[in-house]
């Protein structure tokens, strides 16, 4: 039988796996209710933090294949762009102070989850947007040694288990959306400063680029994501074609360069997007997410993206309930059914709403139906 890491390479590859992979996945987000859990798993998981062990110990537990996610190891360094923090109780701005002008952000720290959510962004109005572009076209990066050497040992530390990744940054329509200006500010924008936004992801896009190459020669790991959470609830597929169909091939080039596969990060609607999706370089659609939560199927993303993009859809978003054990079981079936073995990856990522006995309800019944043609019997 080969390693879990064989597996997953294999339908990276588009060869045919000797199971259907199914991938744990922890982060502050997506962790387990702690109820009833096994005392050595909550002490491994009583306090996750973003690029910890925490998946690692999760997926271990319940069987299942290692997809584990790490820093990526590059730095950034400003020219001439000085950045200034401001902390007020509960409230973190950043100003960027540019040789044409100031930005400011605004940011609120909510001590329910220990993150910070954007209250006010970057960009505001259309003259924000040379300014935002002095800030791409300002800063430099280079791979930081300690940080490849920390890759290298989380490599040895995952070893046959399975496979590494990092996330980087989405496309520059979607960092738009996501952090720079919000949806209201990047549609208004979008309509009335056209040429001002196409000046701007032309700069931001060489910027990405500079940073994809550096992480095209990165040893140890195997995936790249473009961490865009796209969705047709914030962007049109028209905007989508124009602004990042192009962008998408120019990445994926970069990394295949270096032997790593792109996937894109699309954690929102995007039946409407596939057709655009599968005109591109991507290797794989990452938190592909299902009906009911999501706007597609395993089947869909078979049907309208073809043979050559790997579909790595999350389970959690099919059961709202563990009420009905029994369907959701065949559920589960039917996802692993409807799925071609060479070009799908499942992930089961912690639900704060699921103790780890449900969970590994779940867990088990992918085993019972990951092997190849047991769904269909």
């Amino acid at each position: 039988m080969i390693t879990p890491r064989e597996n997953l390479l294999r339908v990276l590859r588009h060869e045919t796996p000797e199971w259907i992979p199914v991938c744990g996945h922890v982060d502050p987000y997506n962790q387990p209710h702690k109820a009833g859990m096994d005392p050595a798993l909550a002490e491994a998981l009583a306090d996750v933090q973003w690029h910890d062990m925490s998946t690692i110990a999760f997926s271990r537990y319940l069987g299942i294949d290692v997809a584990d996610f790490y820093y990526p190891p590059i730095s950034g360094r400003p020219r001439r762009v000085e950045t200034e923090y401001r902390q007020d109780g509960d409230l973190h701005t950043t100003v960027w102070h540019c040789p044409s002008g100031e930005l400011r952000q605004v940011q609120r720290f909510s001590p329910d989850t220990g993150m910070y959510y954007t209250v006010e962004h970057q960009v505001k109005e259309p003259d924000d947007l040379p300014l935002l572009a002095e800030i791409f076209a300002d800063t430099e990066f280079a791979l930081d040694a300690e940080k490849v050497e920390a890759l290298r040992q989380r490599r040895a530390v995952v070893g046959n288990e399975g496979i590494v990744m990092f996330a980087m940054t989405g496309t520059p329509l979607g960092q738009m959306i996501r952090v720079h200006a919000g949806v209201e500010n990047t549609c208004i924008l979008w309509a009335d400063a056209p040429d001002e936004m196409r000046a701007l992801f032309t700069v931001m896009e060489k910027n990405h680029l500079r940073q994809f190459r550096l992480a095209a020669r990165v040893e140890g790991v195997d995936i790249v994501l473009g961490m865009d959470d796209t969705s047709t609830t914030t962007q049109s597929p028209a905007m989508f074609e124009e602004c990042c169909l192009d962008y998408t091939d120019r990445v994926a080039d970069a990394l295949h360069a270096g032997g790593k596969y792109y996937f894109h990060h699309s954690c929102g609607l995007i039946r409407d997007l596939l057709h655009l999706y599968r005109q591109t370089k991507m290797d794989g659609v990452h938190g592909y997410t299902i009906k009911p939560m999501g706007d597609v199927s395993v089947a869909d993303g078979k049907r309208l993206l073809g043979d050559k993009i790997v579909i790595n859809a999350g389970l959690v978003q099919l059961f709202l309930s563990m009420t009905d054990r029994a369907e959701v079981a065949r559920g589960i079936r039917a996802m692993f059914a409807e799925g071609a073995p060479d070009n799908l990856i499942l992930g089961l990522a912690a639900d704060p709403e699921k103790t780890m006995e449900e969970t590994a309800f779940i867990a088990e019944v992918c085993k019972k139906y990951q092997q190849l043609n047991t769904a269909v019997q």
